[in-house]
């Protein structure tokens, strides 16, 4: 059995260290984002099977990092840590789809017992749904899965939500403030280049090998998807 991936986003050293020397003790994998920002990147960039987030971060706050995971990702379990023993704090973060919470100080035993409770929760697979298609291209969106003639095609959640928006809007132009609209949000302010990245990641995983390329570049205007 693979070891269980646990993403620590906490700012002060001391406690991310501490967590992940004991999380690694109990054999779990570890990586620490010391930052709302980076903890974003992460996430994009690995599949975890459970996030301790602190709320009180720099950047971006630990509820706003809750609030954009949680617009692609309904599964991973997130702790959230906190030094505010407040009400608003906790249903805050309860509300925008936090699992569970636990106040600092804690007991490390306390916090290991609550971690092994949420990895022994089965993630629900839903297997029927919607579905998006072109060619052989075929995406489900309530699983989440993507195959293209017949082979599954691993994407990151925000290469999918990249995916579905195209596929949604097939045939039509789409200009990159657009995409950043839809896919990134209102409040993103990152260059728009990340589009074309992220265009690219996708044409990797969804084109490259095939003798037609879905994603087809529109010089000066933007991106489309079509046969």
């Amino acid at each position: 059995m693979s070891q269980a991936k646990i993403l620590i986003v906490e700012d002060e050293q001391k406690i991310s260290r501490a967590l992940q020397l004991e999380l690694e003790y109990e054999n779990y994998e570890t990586e620490v984002a010391n930052n709302g920002k980076d903890a974003l990147l992460l996430m994009e960039a690995n599949e975890w099977d459970l996030v301790l987030l602190d709320i009180m971060i720099p950047e971006l706050s630990g509820l706003e990092v809750l609030r954009r995971i949680r617009r692609t990702d309904d599964e991973t379990p997130i702790i959230l840590l906190t030094a505010r023993d407040e009400v608003h704090d906790k249903v805050s973060g309860l509300d925008l789809g936090a699992n569970d919470y636990i106040t600092k100080p804690f007991q490390i035993e306390e916090l290991l017992a609550r971690i092994r409770v949420h990895l022994r929760k089965p993630k629900v697979k839903k297997e029927t749904g919607n579905k998006l298609t072109i060619g052989d291209l075929v995406v489900n969106l309530q699983s989440r899965e993507v195959k293209r003639s017949e082979k599954n095609i691993e994407l990151t959640p925000r290469e999918f939500d990249l995916l579905v928006y195209l596929l949604k809007n097939k045939n039509i132009v789409l200009t990159r403030d657009q995409l950043i609209e839809q896919v990134w949000g209102y409040d993103y302010y990152g260059e728009t280049n990340v589009v074309d990245v992220y265009i690219r990641y996708l044409r990797q995983k969804i084109d490259k090998g095939y003798d037609i390329s879905y994603i087809q570049t529109v010089r000066g205007v933007g991106y489309t998807i079509k046969e």
